[in-house]
């Protein structure tokens, strides 16, 4: 009996030893087994060219907002836009929305393909398809609008279609200005309008 408890003495006694050997031996097998790793790998990197922001800067997602002289709420977003590099106030931009909030409550939508801000002509020109739409039921297609930054004005720089609470209208151009009276503002249509009354309205 004393033989078999020494002989179970001396066996725990090895694999004290033996066992943290093995363990020791384990580790060493898989640092030496595993794949060395590639640190620029490891980096997800975006597959932006560098060199082409460098030569052609641009802005993504911008937004303007402010509010004019008269009261007016202004708010200009854009999908890209470019600053001018011999004029630092100018950009370019693509993909132009932009919302105007007149005092009386009056909230005027537009869209357009392309644009100019020129903050030193305190002027926002949109071109491409631009089109209008706004609370009283207006809808206007045009080629292009150019509005003020610091005060109330809005007209278009070409022949407009538009679609109103009276009927269907062509015309060579519209200009959004303050009537003078109580703070309202007049929507007005010139040069060689051709209007198709609904009486449905």
């Amino acid at each position: 009996m004393a033989q078999a408890t020494d002989g179970y003495s001396r066996l725990v006694a090895w694999l004290k030893i033996l066992l943290p050997i093995a363990a020791l031996a384990i580790l060493s097998t898989l640092f030496l087994l595993s794949q060395s790793i590639d640190p620029m790998q490891a980096i997800p990197f975006s597959q932006v060219d560098i060199d082409s922001l460098l030569r052609d800067p641009r802005i993504t997602a911008p937004n303007y907002a402010g509010v004019t002289e008269d009261g007016t709420a202004l708010s200009l977003t854009a999908e890209t836009a470019r600053p001018d590099a011999a004029d630092p106030a100018r950009a370019s931009a693509i993909g132009l929305q932009a919302t105007v909030e007149t005092p009386d409550g009056v909230v005027t939508h537009i869209t357009a393909n392309q644009g100019v801000v020129d903050g030193g002509k305190g002027q926002i020109s949109l071109s491409g398809t631009v089109r209008f739409s706004n609370d009283l039921g207006y809808q206007v297609e045009t080629e292009g609008i150019r509005f003020a930054l610091d005060r109330t004005a809005l007209e278009t720089t070409g022949a407009i279609r538009a679609i109103g609470p009276f009927g269907s209208l062509t015309a060579g151009g519209m200009v959004l200005h303050p009537s003078g009276q109580g703070g309202s503002y007049v929507l007005v249509f010139n040069g060689g309008v051709k209007l198709l009354y609904d009486p449905r309205g």
